[in-house]
C-alpha cells in the first residue's frame, strides 16, 4: 500500500512539473466529462418525458377486440368491445390499476351552420381524460365535461378546430357521422371548452364528446378500446404479461407499440448523443496524449537513467499511465461538479426548449443527475487518459538505454 501511495505521489509531482500544461489538459478532460454527463442527463429527461407523455396519451396499455389492431374495420365498430363494463370491473380489481377509461373512436363532419369541417372524435369522459393526461392536455378556454349532464351534449374542441369554426364555450354545433349500420346520423352539441394537445395536426381535428352521446350518434353499445392506467409506468410489462396470460380473448397493446414517435425520437437522440460522445472522447484522448507526449520528450534522458538503474519498460509505461489516470480522475471529479452545478441551476430556471418537429409547444429544459451516467463517464475519461499515456510512452520506454541517455 505504501509503495502504491509513493508511486502516486511521484506521478502527482511529475504532473506538477508543468502546471500550466497540466491544468489545460485537466480542464479539457473536465469539460468533456461535464458535457457527456449533461447531455446524458438531458437525454434521460427527454426519454422520461416522452415515455410519460405517451403512457398518458394511450394509457399504459390498451384493451381491445383481438382483431382491432390487426384488421381494418369495414363498418364502424366492427371490432368494438361489447362486454367492456365487465372488463372494466375486472381490471379495476387489479391493485396496480388506477383508472380505466373507455374510448370510442369516431369521425365525421362538424358544422357551425355556415362552415363544415372533418373531425376525428373521441367518445370519452373529458374530465377523466384530463386527469389522466395531466399537463399533456391543456385547457385553453372553458371547462371539461364529465359524467351525465343535463341539456345538449357538451363537447371539447381542439384549439385549431375551434378557431376555424369560430367556436367558443357556449356555442352550438352539429356533429354528423355514419352509424354502425352505415346510415347517417346527426346530433346538436354545445361547446364546453377548448384544449390543446401540443400537436397542431391533432388540434385541427380533435373533438371530445360524451361517450353516451357518441354511442347514441353511432347507434351502438360498443366502445373501441379501454385505456388502462397504472400506478407506475415501470410495472407496465409485468401487468401486461399477466393480463395477456389471463385473458386470451382480447388484445392487450402497450403504450410503446402505439406511440410511434417515441422510438423515432429516442433513436435520433441516441445517434446525436452517441456522435457527441465520440467527438468528446477523441478530443480528450488527443489532449492528454499531447500533454504526455511532450512530457515524454522532456523526460527521455530521465527514462534512460531509470532504465540504466534497472527499471523495466513496463514500469516506465505504468508510471505514465498513473499520471494519465490522475489527470483523468481529477478531470472527471471537476466535470461531475460542473455537471451537478448546471443541473441545480436549471432546476431554478424556467428555460424552455423549442418545440420538436410536428409540435406547437416546447418543453422545460431539465437535466437528470444520474449516478450511472456519472460513474460511466468518469470511468470512460480515466480509461481514455490511461490509454493516451500508454500510447505515447510505450515507444520511449522501449528505446535503447544508450540512445535514451544521449537524447537532446
Amino acid at each position: 500500500m505504501n509503495t502504491q501511495l509513493e508511486l502516486l505521489r511521484y506521478a502527482w509531482r511529475n504532473i506538477l512539473r508543468n502546471r500550466r500544461r497540466s491544468l489545460a489538459t485537466v480542464i479539457v478532460a473536465a469539460l468533456g466529462a461535464a458535457a457527456v454527463m449533461i447531455a446524458g442527463g438531458f437525454a434521460l429527461y427527454t426519454y422520461d418525458s416522452l415515455r410519460e407523455g405517451s403512457a398518458r396519451e394511450f394509457g399504459h396499455f390498451s384493451v381491445a377486440h383481438r382483431d382491432f389492431f390487426q384488421r381494418d374495420e369495414e363498418t364502424p365498430l366492427q371490432y368494438g368491445l361489447t362486454d367492456y363494463r365487465a372488463l372494466i370491473a375486472a381490471l379495476e380489481k387489479d391493485p396496480r390499476v388506477t383508472r380505466v377509461l373507455p374510448r370510442l373512436n369516431f369521425s365525421g363532419l362538424i358544422s357551425n351552420g355556415d362552415k363544415s369541417l372533418v373531425f376525428m372524435g373521441l367518445g370519452a369522459d373529458a374530465r377523466g381524460e384530463g386527469a389522466a393526461r395531466g399537463v399533456f392536455l391543456k385547457l385553453a378556454e372553458g371547462e371539461l365535461f364529465g359524467g351525465a349532464e343535463p341539456g345538449a351534449p357538451r363537447v371539447v374542441l381542439g384549439a385549431a378546430l375551434a378557431k376555424s369554426l369560430k367556436a367558443r364555450p357556449g356555442a352550438a354545433l352539429t356533429l354528423l357521422a355514419a352509424t354502425s349500420e352505415g346510415s347517417m346520423n346527426a346530433i346538436d352539441v354545445e361547446v364546453a371548452g377548448v384544449v390543446t394537445t401540443g400537436w397542431p395536426e391533432i388540434d385541427k381535428r380533435l373533438v371530445y364528446a360524451p361517450l353516451a352521446a357518441v354511442q347514441k350518434l353511432l347507434a351502438t353499445a360498443k366502445v373501441s378500446t379501454l385505456a388502462v392506467y397504472l400506478d407506475d409506468t415501470e410495472s407496465t410489462s409485468a401487468a401486461l404479461g399477466e393480463w395477456r396470460a389471463r385473458d386470451a380473448g382480447h388484445e392487450f397493446k402497450p403504450w410503446w407499440e402505439q406511440a410511434f414517435y417515441y422510438a423515432s425520437v429516442r433513436a435520433l437522440y441516441n445517434r446525436i448523443f452517441g456522435l457527441l460522445g465520440i467527438i468528446i472522447a477523441v478530443l480528450v484522448f488527443f489532449s492528454v496524449a499531447n500533454t504526455l507526449s511532450m512530457a515524454v520528450v522532456e523526460r527521455t534522458r530521465e527514462i534512460g537513467t531509470l532504465r540504466a538503474l534497472g527499471a523495466l519498460p513496463g514500469e516506465i509505461v505504468a508510471q505514465f499511465a498513473r499520471e494519465g489516470a490522475l489527470i483523468g480522475a481529477l478531470g472527471a471529479l471537476i466535470g461531475m461538479a460542473l455537471a451537478a452545478l448546471v443541473t441545480l441551476a436549471l432546476l431554478g430556471m424556467d428555460l424552455q426548449m423549442p418545440p420538436p418537429p410536428g409540435r406547437s409547444e416546447g418543453y422545460p429544459l431539465k437535466v437528470y443527475a444520474d449516478p450511472a451516467i456519472y460513474a460511466a463517464t468518469a470511468a470512460l475519461i480515466a480509461t481514455l487518459c490511461v490509454a493516451a499515456a500508454w500510447f505515447v510512452s510505450r515507444k520511449a520506454a522501449a528505446k535503447p538505454i544508450v540512445e535514451a541517455l544521449g537524447h537532446v
